[in-house]
């Protein structure tokens, strides 16, 4: 129990004394104040001695396992195609789902372009009513035509009532 307290109290120190207590306290104050709290901190009369190490790597080479490489590159290779498989697959579902999109709105235009032929449809045969045609005319004062009042472009004349035949023509051959 007393060693718990005890650490409890050497952390409270160490976070205070770490805890800076103004922002620009350099490095170095922050390091001797930090190795003060841990003096205190100390029980017994031993000190703590540090010894800074310095390694030297430069010289290590790093020796070359073709094992190694064999499998790397394998790895990489195996991962590539799977990575292009997925990727496919990937863009294979998204243009399904785009060519789904497409589809429903060209269906929709097909739907309004059916509905307008309708309507026009409808639009056209109330315009071309003969009914409609004659009580239009009648307003505008226009009657039937009398006899002999229509003329036609061939210059045949024709009875309103009479019946007409038609007539086959040969096609005029044009030299050139």
């Amino acid at each position: 129990m007393a060693a718990s307290v005890m650490a409890g109290q050497q952390i409270e120190m160490m976070s205070a004394a770490a805890r800076p207590q103004r922002r620009t306290e350099s490095v170095a104050e922050r390091n001797r104040a930090l190795l003060e709290a841990q003096r205190k901190a100390r029980r017994g009369p031993t000190p703590e001695v540090f010894f800074a190490k310095h390694l030297d790597n430069t010289r290590l080479v790093k020796a070359d396992d073709p094992e190694r490489r064999r499998e790397m590159r394998q790895f990489t290779v195996v991962m590539s195609m799977l990575f292009v498989l997925v990727m496919v697959y990937v863009w294979q579902h998204f243009m399904a789902i785009e060519i789904g999109y497409r589809v429903e709105a060209q269906k929709q235009q097909v739907e309004q372009l059916r509905e307008q032929n309708h309507q026009l449809r409808l639009n056209e045969a109330q315009l071309t009513d003969p009914e409609r045609i004659d009580k239009i005319a009648r307003q505008l004062g226009l009657d039937a035509p009398q006899p002999g009042q229509v003329v036609r472009p061939d210059g045949s004349e024709t009875s309103a009532g009479g019946p007409v035949w038609a007539e086959a023509q040969a096609p005029a051959i044009v030299a050139r």
